[in-house]
């Protein structure tokens, strides 16, 4: 089974945090390290954060929390940014060395 990475944007609501964005980083650990700590945000999520990204790992069918970071809606338009230029740029370079 193959591991995969992707970025979980999830908001609090009333009934907790909910999901509702991902972005798929792919298979290569570095990379989807490497885009997460690009962003911007704060490790230490505290309990007045309304935002938050998750890197995520898939490891046999199951998901896996790696890392979390709470933001503001500014970072997060931020964060999006930085995430489809990284994804852009892995994609191209992977094509570009095939």
């Amino acid at each position: 089974m193959t591991t995969t990475f992707y970025i979980l944007i999830s908001a609090k609501t009333d009934e907790g945090f909910e999901s509702f964005g991902k972005f798929y980083i792919g298979c290569n650990a570095d990379i989807a390290k490497q885009v997460f700590n690009k962003l911007k945000g704060d490790p230490e999520v505290k309990e007045d954060y309304m935002l938050l990204l998750e890197l995520m790992e898939t490891r046999n069918g199951l998901p896996v929390n790696l890392k979390v970071i709470g933001c503001t809606l500014t970072e997060l338009a931020d964060n999006c940014k930085t995430i489809t230029a990284e994804i852009f740029k892995a994609a191209t370079l992977h094509k570009a060395a095939d």
